[in-house]
């Protein structure tokens, strides 16, 4: 399956103000990568955090933007 239908069925599922649930793949100085499906990965800023996230918790997070050109989300705690 190629990256544009792995990014179409998550969208056909989840829309912006959608709870999902991820992985952190990465913490990096601005905020953390979560992986919410196979291949999705969206941003959680660090100023939505109280205490930096581990690599490899689970979190559940509100998607706040989609940005479909770029096949970006922003994400906040739900």
């Amino acid at each position: 399956m190629s990256q544009n239908q792995v990014w179409q069925d998550f969208l056909a599922e989840h829309g912006q103000g959608s709870v999902v649930d991820g992985t952190v793949a990465s913490v990096v100085p601005f905020g953390a990568f979560l992986e919410v499906a196979p291949g999705i990965h969206a941003l959680l800023h660090a100023s939505g955090w109280t205490a930096e996230p581990a690599v490899g918790a689970s979190l559940s997070v509100r998607i706040l933007d989609i940005d479909e050109e770029k096949q970006r989300l922003s994400v906040a705690p739900a």
